[in-house]
């Protein structure tokens, strides 16, 4: 089966590509294609805004998965104009931030919180096939208990799409996730449960 990957994010296509290992998917990105055109994400949730780029990329691929993420810190209210949550790389509006600018952005925000926070991710998948889109996001309790420390200095290892990861603790090994053995490694928002629980998704929907 041929599948778009609405991203460019290399991160998100090897996780794609990890979680469809085994299966008959070839996945293409929106590089592959050449496709430069993007949705505005004007949804509330992960899922909305997964949903929205679903559609939109509908139009160019018979079948399509979309993900979007938040990531909310839990040492502040989650209607805290410093919460990260749906705009990880675009804080208060502002201009997109590079990997680079990310770091220090956030390595800034978790100083002024006490140089350390827990954090979790709310994450959104949509899947469009065959002229209909099923969608996915896990409640917030869920992904609470898959919660991880982040702190104020930075890892001098990088995930390329990914730059939290290089501030991201794991609180089971307390090692960065950038630092993490491939033994201890797990995927920062799928893992164990909920990751088979996303593998479920993907396979149903996709038909496969």
């Amino acid at each position: 089966m041929k599948v778009l990957l609405g991203t460019t994010n290399p991160s998100k296509v090897k996780r794609f590509a990890d979680l469809l290992s085994g299966y008959n998917v070839n996945l293409y990105t929106l590089k592959d294609l050449n496709i430069t055109a993007e949705p505005e994400e004007k949804g509330k949730t992960p899922e909305e805004n997964a949903i929205i780029k679903a559609k939109f990329y509908s139009d160019y691929f018979d079948v399509v998965i979309c993900n979007d993420s938040g990531l909310y810190f839990e040492e502040l209210h989650l209607t805290d104009s410093r919460q990260p949550g749906l705009n990880i790389r675009m804080p208060y509006g502002n201009k997109r931030l590079n990997d680079d600018e990310m770091i220090e952005y956030y390595s800034n925000l978790i100083s002024s919180l006490g140089g350390k926070v827990t954090a979790f991710y709310l994450d959104g998948i949509a899947v469009y096939n065959k002229g209909k889109i099923i969608s996915f996001m896990d409640n917030g309790e869920i992904t609470r208990t898959d919660s991880f420390f982040m702190i104020s200095k930075a890892s001098s290892k990088r995930h390329e799409g990914w730059p939290l990861d290089s501030l991201s603790i794991r609180k089971s090994t307390n090692k960065y996730f950038v630092d993490s053995d491939v033994s201890e490694s797990k995927d920062n928002i799928f893992i164990d449960d909920y990751r088979n629980r996303i593998i479920d998704f993907l396979v149903n929907s996709l038909g496969l």
